[in-house]
């Protein structure tokens, strides 16, 4: 039988707020354990909450990027349930009256084409503390620094088919929410973590299988990996004649292992109700169009201004455009090298191979933008070919300076002398007479690849650092005589 999969995602975004979202603690991460709980995150008796207004405009503006309604009233509500690091024992949350509607957002797959995610709505809610299991041999801490850091949940429709467009949405959402600026996005921190919801059902069927959810994924590749194990766990039991159960499951990325971990809860085990500390937030129309104005630059709008601008093409323009940080580097690079095109090149090959590889982010990479763009004019200006380009780079990279000091140190500069060049083209051409006639008596097609034949011991001549370009034009001159 042939099966389809439907996903649908819940992301939890932490927002960069200087100080919690109903307290005045503050959110910055590292601290040390448990020293940034106040009696408000605790809910000690006697304590109220306040709502911080700038994370009611960072829910705004996520709504007015994805083109969502705005609801002008917004309840906060209790959701209850008991877990160790979560001290009230409820979490104030959004559930009928969100602050952020319907949305939709766009994405791009890796053949080009588009389609729509919906969203059902985004609302704001507390972040719980931190269960550590790995400090203590026969005990687990409990790091209440997180309890409170506000956090806007973002609910998708059930509309994504594969690991791929859930993959290529959280992206999205990920280059929307940096480059509003409301979160750092940061995945190893936290900052951003998804709950994947996961069925599957006969091709061609409408009515949705059982659904099972994973939680607490903080990378795009553990997200792809967690799906494509789910699908696969589903296909099993549904073709061996077993039931999927409608549960709760966590992904260890270590292991490649997935497991049960509760079954899954309904709305009304949470026996949400309105929180009777906190009165509905009333948004005025003047409050939205005054953050509307305000928003920066959205990706596909700078993906547009990419192609227009420097002449990328789609594919160059969204991958360079699509997070603010690379956009930000890539347009330094360009800015001081001249050359949008080369930049291009270096910041989405040979520079993001190296920060993927090391999974660092562009923000923590070892080369400046203007190291990069020193490199390329070096490129530019004939001093270095592409090929030892890549040599430079390395030594770049390893703190061994920039692209001059390398170039100098290392006396990897190219070998642009005319005479030089051409005495030892000429010695190579008499070491190989019967390549020269054979080069005579061929047609101008293979002649084309012939050539490339005397290039090798030419650059093993000059240790690789021959002109490529003059050597090209030497060869033809002397082999066409």
């Amino acid at each position: 039988m042939e099966w389809e999969t439907v996903i649908g995602l819940e992301v939890h975004v932490q927002l960069a707020t200087q100080s919690k979202i109903f307290s005045g603690s503050s959110t910055a991460f590292g601290a040390s354990p448990n020293s940034q709980a106040s009696a408000i995150d605790l809910a000690l008796p006697g304590t109220l909450p306040v709502v911080n207004e700038q994370a009611m405009h960072y829910a705004i503006m996520f709504g007015l990027a994805i083109g969502a309604d705005i609801n002008q009233r917004s309840i906060f509500d209790r959701k209850n349930y008991f877990y160790p690091d979560l001290p009230k024992g409820y979490q104030t949350t959004q559930m009928d009256e969100p602050i952020v509607g319907a949305g939709a957002v766009e994405i791009q797959l890796a053949d080009g084409s588009h389609k729509t995610i919906r969203i059902h709505h985004a609302h704001l809610e507390e972040d719980a503390g931190k269960s550590v299991h790995d400090l203590f041999p026969t005990q687990s801490g409990i790091d209440l620094n997180r309890a409170g850091t506000p956090l806007i949940e973002i609910v998708s429709e059930p509309d994504m088919r594969s690991s791929e467009e859930a993959v290529a949405f959280a992206k999205k959402l990920h280059s929307i929410v940096t480059s509003l600026g409301i979160s750092d996005g940061d995945m190893s921190q936290g900052s951003m973590r998804f709950d994947v919801n996961v069925s599957i059902r006969p091709k061609g069927e409408d009515k949705l299988g059982t659904r099972t959810e994973t939680k607490n994924l903080n990378s795009f590749r553990f997200m792809e990996q967690a799906i494509h194990k789910e699908v696969e766990r589903q296909i099993d039991l549904l073709e061996y004649g077993e039931e999927v159960l409608q549960e709760t499951r966590l992904y260890n990325a270590d292991t490649g292992e997935a497991r049960s971990m509760r079954s899954k809860e309904e709305a009304n085990d949470y026996r949400y109700f309105p929180c009777p500390d906190l009165l509905p937030v009333e948004i005025s129309n003047e409050t939205i169009e005054a953050i509307r104005a305000r928003l920066p630059e959205l990706p596909d709008a700078r993906q547009a201004r990419f192609v227009a601008s420097y002449g990328l093409s789609e594919y160059d323009a969204s991958i360079l455009g699509g997070e603010r940080d690379t956009a930000e580097y890539f347009e330094s690079v360009t800015q001081h090298c001249g050359d949008a095109k080369l930049a291009a090149n270096w910041v989405s090959g040979e520079l993001s191979a190296r920060l993927n590889n090391e999974e660092l982010s562009i923000s923590h990479s070892p080369v400046s933008a203007e190291a990069l763009a020193g490199l390329i004019k070096r490129i530019k200006d004939n001093t270095i070919s592409g090929k030892i380009a890549k040599q430079v780079f390395e030594a770049m990279w390893q703190g061994e300076g920039d692209a001059d000091n390398v170039i100098e140190a290392k006396g990897l500069k190219q070998v642009s002398d005319t005479g030089a060049l051409e005495k030892i083209v000429d010695e190579v051409l008499a070491q190989n007479p019967a390549g020269v006639a054979q080069y005579k008596e061929a047609d101008d097609k293979k002649r084309k690849k012939l050539l490339g034949g005397f290039m090798g011991p030419i650059m093993k001549a000059t240790k690789g650092q021959a002109n490529p370009g003059m050597v090209n034009q030497i060869l033809a001159k002397k082999l066409n005589q």
